[in-house]
């Protein structure tokens, strides 16, 4: 069909007005947890460069997913993710219980700003993949291997003293190893303290890193975007249209967990006890 310029102009528009509504809807007042990733794509602004689109994703009690907000930085900073979860804050959520995301300097810093009571998770995907960069080939399978005993561990002692075990075993040849893990030790066992059931989608930001290859593949067919508006209005309907899906799925493991959830929100403390 042929579409005339006042048409498109007004399909725009439309559009551009669900934009708004999107970043500025209400939230649930309680999250389980939110991670926190960027994947970047190409945007003109007088040159062609890539961009870091900023993602936060929830899951609430309940286990429904949804996109929280999206952001565009020129780059990826904890500063940025800093703002968007204080605009969280102004569009009403009051609690979440653990943040999740990967390695990057100050996150840890900028959710207990934010959210002083909340857990921070590192990625131990992201881990693995930071320590097979330090270890030669012929050895890297059994580095890893030996590094899943530790986050497959049935609690946070016993994930310790496999971590132990992994670093008096393995530091001798490579000795960054416990560099590594000494820079995330605060952020390395926090999922254990959550029910089990639900331990495998917290312990990495696979779900979010997931959703967002799926966007990187269908913004590559665009190769570019001329401006961030039209980026904006892409992504949005994108995101608009995966929440929907979202909304008629259950997160593996949360029904189950139901009534622990309930009582960590309840009563906080009991995230700080468990182990």
């Amino acid at each position: 069909h042929h579409y005339s310029p006042a048409t498109v102009s007004n399909i725009t528009q439309a559009v551009k007005g669900q934009v708004k509504e999107f970043h500025e809807r209400p939230l649930n007042e309680q999250y389980v947890v939110v991670y926190m990733d960027a994947t970047y794509i190409n945007i003109r602004r007088d040159s062609v460069a890539k961009e870091p689109l900023h993602v936060l994703m929830g899951i609430t009690p309940e286990g429904s997913k949804e996109v929280l907000d999206y952001a565009l930085y020129p780059t990826e900073s904890a500063a940025n993710y800093e703002e968007m979860l204080a605009g969280l804050k102004d569009r009403g959520v009051k609690q979440v219980l653990l943040f999740a995301s990967d390695g990057l300097a100050g996150v840890r810093d900028a959710v207990k700003r934010q959210f002083p009571e909340a857990e921070h998770q590192q990625c131990w995907v992201h881990l693995s993949r930071t320590v097979s960069r330090y270890i030669r080939q012929k050895d890297r399978k059994e580095v890893l291997d030996d590094l899943k005993n530790v986050y497959k561990a049935d609690d946070a002692d016993a994930a310790q003293k496999e971590l132990d075990a992994f670093i008096e075993k393995h530091g001798k040849n490579y000795k960054k190893l416990p560099d590594i893990f000494e820079r995330a030790k605060e952020s390395l066992f926090q999922f254990f303290k959550f029910p089990k059931d639900i331990r495998s989608c917290l312990y990495t930001t696979n779900l979010i890193e997931r959703s967002n290859k799926e966007l990187k593949r269908k913004t590559n067919v665009k190769e570019q975007f001329p401006n961030e508006e039209a980026l904006e209005r892409f992504v949005c309907c994108y995101y608009s249209d995966t929440n929907r899906k979202y909304a008629v799925r259950t997160q593996k493991g949360f029904k189950k967990a139901s009534a622990e959830i309930m009582q960590m929100f309840e009563d906080p403390s009991c995230v700080e006890d468990a182990a």
